[in-house]
């Protein structure tokens, strides 16, 4: 929508009177939609924000790690976002996480005990003979025991009335699954502390598995281990993890849990490591808008000013929504009022073209206004354009030229129908050049009963566009404003209340 303003201007260099007041208005609706943002749709609004962020595509992997050590290593500690982080680690890498906790199981001693639930999750579930329906722990637990018989043999408990020798249970290994394992595990926890830190019980660690088991538990004693212990080996994996994800993905999943103090410091760090090269910015892609505000503001009191920027510049159909789902009429009646005085002073100052780049103010103040401003065209268009005619006559008095665009093509087997004018006589005239081939009568019932089966189907389409409000009140053009490149559809652009 702001690539419909950006047409060369007629007026003059500022001079207009109304300027001022148009200023004034643009200001009282930058309020009103800032006041309706809070109010009723804020985390909604930063959802919105954090997806066009995660949109910019400029920030190279080496940079977007960067700026998330920045962020993860400034003070106050960024707990809440270390633990989101480690959550994403734990389900895309776990082996990385589980090798840390196999060189230090002796810390899951803390985890095991007076939890007989963890017990039993990681330590029971014996098979008959040992095999593939072993658990991990079972397994580290039954080859601990043999190997290490002369000091733990006697505090393996069993559920019968006798124990078994280890020749009997060599020779029968599936007497293990009349082993007590809660009984034999606590025992180990007080009397063998040799087989927390052996080699059987930290192999069973190492792909991550036991993570599964409490990922709160594993997150909480991951963070610390970031912070307290400033851990060598925990800081790699975070440097590797945040190479190989993509910057899309960081910022979908960590944005979210920010704080807006630590919202603000996130975006003063990008600011740092975005440079967009304006003579290959694409205008159609959404976040380049919010990359530019970006790289020209370093510094954010607040996320107010930019949640608005969003929503007007990337989220006008869902500003639209939210303004006409408003419970107070009064909110509703004072926006509808201040578009349409907007409205009123530029119909009088030829049309909705913006000036704003003809005056010498700050960059965000600019992109700020004409965002507001292509939102007001988005408001008026949606409640007032329903015609093909009355689009023509914005963008005539606009100065944009158009060519118009009737292409709105069926597809129907492997081939695609031309413009939409003259498909269906065309259709009318292949069939009858068909009928009058000499072929066998039941082909021929073939193929008239298959033409007649999709004249049915293109006129459920015809119908259900008349029903979605497409039809005589559909037009698209293409528009000077992109270089003619892409269709301009009024049925694509007005928003349902």
């Amino acid at each position: 929508m702001v690539q419909l303003l950006l047409c060369e201007s007629s007026w003059g260099d500022g001079g207009d009177d109304s300027f001022k007041l148009r200023i004034s208005l643009l200001n009282k609706l930058e309020s009103d939609i800032g006041s309706l943002i809070s109010s009723r749709a804020r985390s909604e609004a930063r959802l919105w924000l954090c997806n066009a962020i995660a949109g910019i595509s400029s920030i190279m992997p080496r940079y977007h790690h960067d700026l998330f050590v920045d962020l993860l290593r400034s003070k106050p500690c960024k707990r809440g976002l270390a633990a989101q982080l480690w959550w994403m680690i734990f389900e895309k890498m776990p082996q990385k996480a589980g090798e840390i906790i196999a060189r230090k199981s002796c810390m899951l001693e803390k985890f095991f005990e007076g939890n007989p639930r963890r017990i039993m999750h990681w330590f029971s579930n014996f098979s008959v003979g040992g095999g593939l329906g072993t658990s991990k722990g079972a397994k580290a637990l039954s080859q601990f025991a043999f190997v290490n018989r002369d000091i733990c043999w006697e505090e393996l408990e069993w559920k019968g009335k006798h124990g078994q020798s280890p020749a009997m249970v060599a020779t029968k290994p599936h007497y293990f699954l009349d082993l007590d394992v809660q009984r034999t595990v606590e025992n180990f926890l007080e009397y063998v502390p040799e087989f927390w830190s052996s080699d059987e019980f930290t192999e069973s660690l190492k792909d991550g598995e036991i993570l599964s088991i409490d990922t709160k538990f594993f997150v909480d004693v991951f963070v610390d281990l970031m912070y307290k212990e400033d851990s060598r080996s925990v800081w790699e994996v975070i440097d590797e993890f945040l190479m190989e994800e993509s910057f899309s993905s960081l910022c979908q999943h960590l944005l979210i849990v920010l704080e807006e103090p630590d919202f603000c410091l996130f975006l003063e760090l990008m600011h740092k490591y975005i440079n967009p090269n304006m003579e290959r910015v694409d205008f159609r892609c959404s976040s380049c808008w919010l990359e530019i505000i970006i790289s020209k503001c370093s510094h954010f009191e607040s996320i107010d000013q930019i949640l608005l920027l969003n929503a007007v510049i990337n989220q006008g159909r869902q500003l639209l929504r939210l303004v006409h789902d408003e419970d107070e009429q009064d909110g509703q009646a004072k926006i509808k009022d201040v578009v349409m005085q907007i409205r009123k002073i530029s119909s009088k100052a030829k049309g909705l073209v913006p000036i704003l780049k003809c005056f010498k103010t700050k960059s965000i103040e600019v992109i700020k206004w004409l965002g507001i401003l292509s939102w007001v065209l988005h408001y008026i268009l949606s409640e007032e354009c329903l015609t093909p005619e009355s689009w023509e006559s914005v963008f005539t008095k606009n100065g944009i030229s158009f060519r118009k665009s009737g292409k709105y093509a069926y597809l129907h087997d492997d081939e695609f129908a031309e413009e939409n004018g003259p498909d269906l006589d065309d259709r009318t005239s292949i069939r009858d050049r068909r009928k009058k081939k000499e072929k066998s009568r039941k082909k021929r019932r073939k193929n008239s009963d298959h033409d007649d089966v999709y004249e049915d189907e293109l006129l459920n389409f015809g119908r259900s566009s008349d029903m979605m409000g497409l039809g005589s009140h559909t037009g698209s053009w293409l528009l000077s404003t992109d270089g003619y490149a892409t269709s301009w559809s009024s049925g694509l652009t007005r928003t349902p209340i």
